[in-house]
């Protein structure tokens, strides 16, 4: 069957990982019997972001060293697309005259709300009961919080201790 051989070449190797990312093609439906063809938004979406597909499908596939070749690579990518989006942000505040603060506070802060929030409105449409983006709201949110205020302020505290001699 021809869903059957669809399945199996959308296999996990280095190659297939470029194939996928510079192939437009029929994508299985959710039962996985029947392929749906490409719509023209589809089409236009995918041009539009085949160069972030063909950059990322250089991260090693998940079955390599089970999996932390993938993770590892995955962070070191991410970290790299933030250097390039806070170097943005900067340059659009210049534009715009505001100041660096305002500009993380909304360009960034935007930037980063919201994947959670479609992702938020994806698990409520698609559950019965909407736990999962209940979970998904609160846990993003303690992330972003912990994260976002306690890693930057214990760098800094190890910083102002080791190198300034100074303890807060």
């Amino acid at each position: 069957m021809l869903v059957e051989y669809y399945i199996k070449s959308k296999g996990s190797s280095w190659g297939q990982q470029f194939r996928n990312a510079v192939m437009l093609g029929p994508q299985i439906g959710e039962n996985n019997q029947t392929i749906e063809d490409v719509s023209f938004g589809e089409a236009i979406w995918h041009f539009a972001t085949i160069g972030w597909k063909v950059i990322f499908a250089v991260v090693p596939p998940p079955n390599m060293a089970g999996g932390w070749a993938c993770f590892v690579c995955a962070l070191i990518g991410i970290g790299l697309i933030v250097i390039v989006v806070a170097e943005v942000a900067t340059l659009m505040g210049c534009v715009f005259g505001l100041l660096d603060l305002v500009t993380a506070i909304t360009f960034v802060a935007l930037g980063t709300s919201l994947p959670d929030t479609f992702a938020s409105m994806t698990a409520a449409r698609n559950s019965e009961f909407a736990d999962s983006a209940i979970g998904n709201i609160t846990g993003s949110n303690c992330v972003n919080v912990f994260l976002g205020l306690g890693l930057p302020y214990l760098i800094a505290s190890i910083y102002n201790q080791t190198v300034l001699g100074q303890n807060y």
